[in-house]
């Protein structure tokens, strides 16, 4: 049976991150960008009834065998995900670090710093060209790695499992920061609870 999916509750107001992304950003972000990928999304697999799954991840984690045609797929893929990476991308971020000890030091091990981490990271961000996250993610043989994806893919139909990633739509930060990503980058770190 369909099983809907809703929009997560946002766990802080949307002036929470200020000064380095907006309230008004966050609320067209959060209800409007992400409302409508999981509308589409939803009708989708209302659509596809024959598709059974725990969780919305686990449809991206299975994308290329699902049992729909390409149009469905690709509408998936882009409207899953954008669902997914929403998602997730909310809850790595709040008005308060929440550290977490052994990521900062498997980054340390696997990049040598924070600061050369970082500095990797945004040079991904900044360096996509167009629409799509910056990722950091384990691979199939759970190691750390660095990448963007376009669009709203995900790291999950790869077979990797995401850290965290940053939205790198121009939805995400241009009402504040118009076409500076960098600085947008550079101010994300402020706001991501994790390191």
């Amino acid at each position: 049976m369909y099983m809907k999916f809703e929009l997560p509750k946002l766990e802080y107001a949307y002036d929470a991150l200020e000064p380095y992304i907006d309230a008004k950003t966050m609320e067209l972000h959060y209800g409007k960008h992400h409302q409508a990928y999981l509308d589409k999304f939803n009708a989708v697999l209302e659509k596809n009834p024959q598709l059974k799954f725990d969780s919305a991840e686990e449809i991206l984690m299975n994308l290329n065998k699902l049992d729909v045609s390409e149009d469905d797929r690709k509408i998936i893929k882009n409207m899953g995900g954008g669902y997914v990476n929403h998602a997730f991308f909310w809850k790595l971020m709040g008005p308060e670090k929440e550290v977490d000890n052994d990521l900062v030091a498997e980054i340390k091990i696997a990049f040598g710093s924070v600061e050369d981490f970082k500095t990797k990271f945004n040079s991904a961000a900044v360096g996509h060209f167009g629409s799509g996250w910056a990722w950091l993610a384990r691979d199939e043989n759970k190691a750390l790695k660095i990448y963007s994806l376009p669009n709203q893919d995900s790291p999950l139909t790869l077979g990797h499992q995401p850290v965290f990633g940053n939205d790198l739509w121009e939805h995400a930060y241009y009402l504040k920061y118009q076409n500076r990503r960098a600085e947008y980058a550079d101010n994300w770190w402020n706001v991501l609870k994790l390191i």
